[in-house]
């Protein structure tokens, strides 16, 4: 299935002078399929080698870090002769060996014309003479390449232009609410291909989160994993609330934010939740306007998000005003995940201190703007939230999103991937 992503492995690639390459992601993204596939595509050979599945391939790295003798030793391991420049190297899993991950800036240093990629989880320590690069699940515009190839392909090389929108709207509307169903886990999507049957994602998806919790266990000690548990539990019920603020005392009465903090950073370091934080004012720098106590959480997938809050599939496709939350909730989530793919940096939110409680959805800094991002499940105009927010800090740009395609100064959220294109286009 097409990524976004191998863009930018096969410009690395072409760099004369390259780091090794970290890609890091949450398990069962698809890293590891991307990074063979890429080295089929772009290599004469690949020598793959999982940390995970063959723990003898620490001791590689137990004598010391360089690269010459590590490279001889994998060789000799494998069979097979390591190239400079003509073979990739993969590390997958490499979280499983900090020596591993560690002797990545010696190839940097010491040799330069090997070309090594890894891959593994979110790495919290920062890695000299490494660059790095994340791969999330699969976004709307990988999912729709996948379900209709020749359509995706029009509309990125058209440009955003609204007529195109316009033109195949039921289509990819139709398309759309299959994502908020299935999401953008690689293994799920190709289910949903391969079958058309819910049950069948559904179990896939079962399994997945299932996983997910019970790396928990690898994550944290004793006493965080229930911690852990608990807060990842209760993200579905909390975005489902008309103020999706996360409120400490509705994951268990008794605790506090000092009690849930760890698990809470512990869950968004690990690429598994996305936190957006208030700013009291959007200023710059951002940062400095934060209220710390106030966030949302979202999950790293729409379709993991349904599936947890055990949202039925015809309840996506009901137009009952009884899932007008459940609704807002997943077309904010798909939004944030867009957001963290497009900028990777900390993403915000305003509220105002008034009785109605006037709420922009995300705040982004692009560039030298901050940029107002309004984001509805049903028919949006120009809200009372957005009219106030532009009255007090008076934003050289913002967008509306929304799910329903009616007015041309509406961003879809199926075209919310193209969001760069849609600011140029205000600036035009």
């Amino acid at each position: 299935m097409y990524r976004v992503l191998m863009e930018e492995l096969v410009a690395w690639k072409e760099l004369p002078y390259k780091r090794p390459l970290l890609v890091q992601g949450i398990t069962q993204c698809g890293k590891t399929h991307l990074l063979k596939e890429f080295g089929a595509k772009c290599y004469k050979d690949v020598l793959y080698f999982d940390f995970e599945e063959d723990r003898q391939l620490a001791y590689f790295f137990e004598q010391d870090l360089n690269p010459q003798r590590i490279v001889k030793d994998m060789s000799l391991y494998r069979g097979a002769d390591i190239k400079p420049e003509s073979t990739l190297i993969i590390f997958d899993g490499i979280q499983y060996c900090s020596n591993a991950l560690d002797s990545l800036a010696y190839f940097y240093h010491n040799a330069p014309k090997y070309h090594v990629i890894a891959a593994g989880t979110f790495n919290d320590v920062p890695l000299p003479k490494i660059d790095t690069l994340t791969l999330l699940p699969m976004n709307f515009y990988e999912f729709l390449h996948a379900q209709n190839s020749v359509l995706a392909l029009h509309l990125r090389d058209s440009g955003f232009k609204g007529e195109h929108l316009t033109t195949f709207k039921a289509q990819l509307e139709a398309i759309f609410t299959d994502f908020q169903i299935i999401g953008g886990m690689p293994e799920v999507v190709q289910t949903w291909i391969d079958t058309k049957s819910i049950d069948a994602v559904e179990k896939i998806q079962a399994r997945i989160i299932q996983g997910f919790e019970n790396d928990f266990a690898k994550l944290a000690g004793a006493s965080l994993f229930p911690k852990l548990i608990a807060v990842w539990s209760a993200i579905p019920a909390q975005l489902c609330k008309e103020n999706r603020k996360f409120m400490f005392s509705r994951v268990k009465r008794s605790w506090r934010a000092r009690d849930l903090e760890d698990a809470i950073n512990l869950l968004v370091r690990a690429g598994l939740a996305y936190k957006v934080t208030h700013v009291d004012k959007p200023k710059f720098p951002l940062n400095s306007q934060i209220n710390e106590m106030h966030f949302k959480l979202y999950m790293c997938d729409v379709g993991l998000l349904r599936r947890t809050a055990r949202i039925p599939a015809s309840a996506i496709m009901s137009r009952s005003s009884g899932y007008k939350e459940l609704k807002g909730a997943l077309v904010e989530n798909i939004v944030c995940s867009e957001l963290m793919r497009i900028y990777d940096s900390e993403l915000y939110y305003w509220s105002a201190d008034n009785p109605g409680r006037a709420e922009v959805e995300f705040i982004v800094q692009d560039g030298d703007d901050i940029i107002p991002i309004v984001a509805k499940a049903g028919s949006v105009s120009k809200t009372r939230s957005l009219l106030q927010y532009s009255v007090m800090f008076k934003p050289n740009k913002s967008v509306m999103v929304s799910a329903v395609y009616d007015k041309p100064d509406v961003l879809p959220v199926y075209a919310f991937w193209n969001l760069k294109e849609w600011l140029a286009s205000l600036g035009s």
